[in-house]
């Protein structure tokens, strides 16, 4: 992905420190549960794979937790020591300059589409941190919960160090695709913030409270999560117009090896042996890659309607 003329983003809080530096970087990793004795299927069923998926805090979209609607509070947190001083507008290094400028390209992006449908965009804020930090309304945010965006807060969580794991342990792109496969997710992540200003997630949270089961509020996240990674897809739609040639060979198809590594069913396949479709939270591989390419190969928002009738 070449990125030298994204415009970047102001809209960074930078609590990494002074040791943010390439790609990669970004402290201790993630530690994520992956090898050695696994996940046990209790651990995939509480958090929902959020320790590897890309998507919402589970504190609020999963059990329909009230706070996205105003009916509550989230604990907050202290800053971890391991997170250095907040420092805001585009960082320098070349991992914090990466990040903002793919933020500002989504920004420009759908205040583009925002506009030619009459409405206003106004961009999440990105939150860079290590190991642990304030969540803010979301509590606290950590390594091991992958990216996340906090919907009342309107800020998108992010230790670098989980682009490191995308690469390492899912081997879920390679080289410059990495950049890619970067934008992929928080252009995923800036997918939660769109439904968040359509109104989509206040209205999934109101359903999965009503819902009869666990499974059935899982079921909604799905279409939740998968919906994201079509929006994902109309962004890249748009930017490659917009610019074209900002996509190398291999790009796609390193996103789509992150869209398959992550998917819900490869994930228990390989830390249990079995898959649980009822505990699914994200989608399965197959599903991840299809909404993707749905939203990059039409490039509209009305083309992500994952809560049709036969959406999955």
């Amino acid at each position: 992905m070449r990125y030298d003329d994204f415009r970047r983003s102001d809209d960074i809080e930078d609590r990494r420190g002074d040791d943010g530096g390439m790609m990669g970087g970004g402290g201790g990793g993630l530690g994520l549960p992956i090898g050695g004795g696994g996940l046990g299927i209790g651990t995939v069923i509480v958090l929902g794979l959020i320790g590897y998926a890309l998507g919402i805090d589970p504190r609020i979209l999963i059990g329909g937790a009230e706070i996205l609607t105003g009916g509550g509070q989230a604990p907050t947190y202290q800053t971890d020591r391991r997170s250095g001083p907040t420092k805001t507008g585009a960082p320098t290094d070349q991992m914090g300059s990466m990040i903002s400028g793919i933020l500002g390209e989504i920004d420009d992006r759908w205040s583009e589409v925002f506009r030619a449908n009459g409405q206003t965009y106004v961009g999440p804020k990105i939150v860079l941190f290590r190991n642990v930090t304030n969540g803010g309304r979301c509590g606290m945010a950590q390594s091991a919960m992958g990216p996340f965006y906090c919907p009342p807060d309107r800020k998108i969580f992010l230790d670098t160090g989980f682009f490191r794991e995308v690469e390492t342990r899912f081997h879920g792109c390679s080289g410059s695709a990495c950049k890619f496969t970067a934008a992929y997710i928080i252009a995923h992540e800036a997918g939660h913030h769109v439904q968040n200003l359509l109104g989509i997630l206040p209205r999934v949270t109101q359903l999965q409270r009503q819902a009869g089961s666990k499974a059935e509020a899982n079921a909604l996240q799905v279409r939740v999560e998968l919906q994201a990674d079509c929006l994902s897809g109309v962004w890249t739609n748009h930017e490659e117009k917009k610019r074209p040639g900002f996509l190398e060979a291999g790009d796609i198809d390193g996103a789509l090896q992150t869209a398959s590594a992550i998917g819900d069913d490869t994930l228990q396949r390989k830390a249990t042996g079995r898959v649980v479709p009822d505990s699914f939270t994200h989608g399965t591989s197959a599903q991840r890659k299809r909404w993707f390419m749905t939203g990059y190969q039409q490039g509209t928002v009305q083309a992500c309607n994952t809560f049709g009738a036969g959406a999955l």
